[in-house]
């Protein structure tokens, strides 16, 4: 393996970088197709077939913005999915609440006031903004810079149902000096301000680049890799997402040449719709595709942000806990980092766990602890008009390629899937113990614990039959892989239901517990049985994931030996 990814090349994947780096690429504009184009073409010349594909998305394109206070302009920037204000601007007198949590809003009337708000505008502070019934949001950067961001906590483009989930505020983020001196101001006395926004918001057509190639030896259905990251960008974007693009096409090119090797196909994906969107293009994909994706896509590996000037730890790169071993395979080998890792968050475009696929990485490799923008590690160039060809190290990229590059290879030439399943069991074993402590939910967590035992049992068993039993045997393992992993990743990573999106938004571990959760931390007595109903079918949902998972192993079982 280390011999094949010796060919990645840096000078190669800078002169991707050049090409990125002409153009801004706000998505279903003509500049993002036009790159697209780029990445088609190059793919085509290795040997992939190369699909555009345009649908409808919901996009917000942030306009032009200011703040009026006291007289005096205060520069500003708005956000995808703000409402934008009235043409005379919309004028309120400004609360401070500080970082914008839920307890900073409790007990404060809030309707028709602006709130200023600590930290880069996100899904979660909007969310609660526009549930005090706020007009407006100020936000003040950690920093001098100020960062685009998409607000909307709707994953995808939003359904009828879904739409008044929206924002419903005029939102707006000013640096930090000007913040520090507008926090001056209000220690004196109250300040109104007037904030201007224009945002474009509507349907409109975003492209899709899909990128298949097959194994030598594959037939038109076989399972297959996604291996995917966004184009689209704020501003030019050059680090994110363009240096991850140039990532993938560099993976196809070192990979395709070993295609002999593979024992499953590789699909690229180049989304549109993540940055003005909310995922809307990977979301769209997962809701137009599902069916193939439920049958032959075995594992998604994302990647964003690749290669940054002074991005030297690659310490917590994400994965799911099925994919945690590889990914800490790969970062040792190629970064000769300790992996310590993390759970793969609600984010980044990730839209496949609630049909089954288990994923790994997003952002490979950040700033050193403590240099933060104030959300993620990514430079202080991030969502900013900064992020341009200077702020790409190719030492960096190159190594950030490998390491992704060592994920996809092994994902694509393992004669069994490096899929860990038991530790997905340990993880569900460790979440229940806690909860076991508890008096109102022992009983029904001591079932989903000793399910998950048998689990590991029948995995353990069937796995060492299996691998004994030649090609056909391999076959079966990565059957019952791909069908465990379709009962098991809904649970882990979402509320269950498969054929949803969950909101864009932070969840805990294994949401399928948190009926069980609330059950085992309730104090008021008069409660418990009414948490119990929930807790019950949160345990039997538990419990048919896992026999779904026990009866795919069991069935490989009884296959082997009616051979």
């Amino acid at each position: 393996m280390s011999s094949v990814l010796q060919a990645v090349e840096g000078s190669r994947l800078m002169r991707d970088i050049a090409e990125v780096a002409r153009w801004t690429k706000l998505a279903g504009t003509p500049t993002e197709v036009e790159s697209l184009r780029y990445f088609a073409a190059e793919l085509q010349t290795i040997g992939f077939s190369a699909t555009l594909l345009h649908h409808d998305a919901y996009i917000s394109l942030p306009g032009p913005a200011r703040i009026v206070v006291a007289g005096q302009v205060v520069a500003a920037i708005t956000h995808s999915f703000s409402r934008p204000s009235p043409a005379e601007g919309l004028t309120a007198g400004i609360v401070d609440i500080g970082r914008g949590h839920a307890s900073d809003y409790a007990g404060r009337d809030l309707r028709g006031r602006i709130v200023l708000i600590d930290g880069i505008a996100t899904p979660e502070t909007s969310k609660l903004a526009s549930a005090a019934g706020a007009m407006g949001q100020i936000h003040v950067s950690p920093h001098e810079q100020r960062y685009a961001m998409c607000i909307s906590p709707v994953w995808g483009s939003p359904t009828m149902e879904l739409r008044d989930r929206l924002p419903s505020t005029v939102v707006a983020t000013i640096s930090g000096p000007d913040g520090r001196r507008l926090r001056e101001a209000l220690a004196v006395s109250p300040v109104e301000a007037t904030l201007f926004a224009e945002v474009d918001t509507g349907w409109r057509k975003t492209p899709l680049l899909v990128a298949d190639m097959a194994s030598e030896a594959g037939t038109p259905d076989e399972p297959f890799v996604l291996l995917s990251g966004h184009n689209d960008t704020w501003y030019f974007g050059v680090m994110d997402n363009g240096a991850a693009n140039a990532t993938m096409l560099e993976i196809a090119r070192v990979l395709a040449p070993q295609r002999a090797r593979w024992k499953r196909g590789l699909r690229l994906c180049f989304w549109s719709g993540h940055s003005q969107g909310r995922y809307s293009g990977s979301a769209w994909y997962a809701d137009a595709h599902w069916a193939e994706l439920e049958r032959r896509c075995v594992a998604h590996v994302n990647v964003d942000s690749t290669g940054g000037m002074n991005a030297v730890d690659l310490s917590e790169t994400a994965s799911m806990s099925l994919l945690h071993a590889l990914a800490k395979e790969a970062v040792e080998e190629h970064a000769g980092q300790s992996y310590v890792g993390k759970r793969r968050g609600r984010s980044g475009d990730d839209s496949f766990g609630g049909i089954g696929v288990p994923s790994m990485f997003g952002p490979v490799s950040e700033q050193p602890k403590g240099d933060s923008n104030g959300r993620r590690n990514l430079g202080w160039w991030w969502h900013t008009p900064e992020d341009l060809a200077d702020k790409v190290d190719e030492a960096h990229l190159v190594r950030d390629t490998r390491v992704v590059g060592h994920a996809v290879w092994r994902l694509v030439t393992d004669e069994i899937l490096p899929i860990d399943l038991q530790a997905q069991l340990r993880d569900l074993q460790a979440q229940l113990e806690p909860l076991s402590a508890a008096a109102a939910a022992r009983d029904l967590c001591e079932p989903i614990a000793v399910a998950a035992a048998r689990l590991a049992a029948t995995i353990t068993d069937t796995t060492a039959a299996l691998k004994a039993g030649g090609i056909a045997g391999q076959a079966m393992l990565n059957e019952a892989i791909r069908s465990a992993c379709r009962a098991l990743v809904p649970v882990d990573y979402t509320s269950g239901d498969r054929f949803a999106h969950e909101p864009a938004l932070p969840v805990p571990a294994w949401p399928a517990l948190e009926p069980l959760r609330r059950l085992a931390r309730e104090a008021n007595e008069a409660d418990i049985p009414f948490r119990a109903v929930s807790a019950m079918r949160a345990r039997n949902h538990l419990l048919h994931a896992l026999q779904l998972a026990d009866a795919a192993f069991a069935h490989a079982s009884q296959a082997r030996d009616q051979r």
